[in-house]
């Protein structure tokens, strides 16, 4: 699985409303924040309210902020719906599988099928709440705290 860059501004376009609380933020305000362009910004807001995830304001006061609360707003989801399967080859894929020419013989699918069930299992334990809070969830049930770090 690969992010692209959409995703990684989706993503990052979601905390910064989510540290906005309930207040609207200009998209310029929410692009100056995530550092990515307006215009690319725009499009991936837009992506993301028709998606469900954030609502929008008309006018001089308008702009976004998130249509619900951060707690349900499940990473894994929001990835597949921007992203697609989670799977690195279509292959291990639970919702888009295409066999590959050693299907049967194949001695990599069980390490591409462990790779996309981690990914799942790591984004899909994972709430934007969860994120905002610097919180990731091990699969023991553990909670694994981010240390956030800045660039010298």
């Amino acid at each position: 699985m690969k992010v692209s860059s959409r995703g990684e501004y989706a993503l990052r376009a979601l905390l910064v409303l989510g540290q906005s609380g309930s207040r609207i933020l200009s998209v310029g305000e929410v692009a100056e924040k995530t550092l990515v362009p307006v215009s690319y910004l725009e499009q991936i807001l837009l992506q993301l309210k028709v998606l469900g995830y954030v609502k929008s304001k008309r006018g001089v006061q308008g702009g976004y902020a998130l249509l619900l609360p951060p707690e349900q707003i499940n990473i894994g989801e929001v990835i597949r719906k921007l992203e697609g399967p989670l799977a690195p080859m279509s292959c291990a894929s639970v919702t888009a599988y295409e066999p590959c020419q050693l299907e049967a013989d194949c001695l990599l699918k069980p390490l591409w099928t462990l790779v996309r069930d981690t990914v799942a299992h790591v984004l899909d334990q994972t709430s934007l709440a969860d994120l905002l809070e610097q919180r990731i969830r091990l699969k023991d049930g553990g909670d694994y705290y981010v240390t956030v770090r800045s660039n010298p």
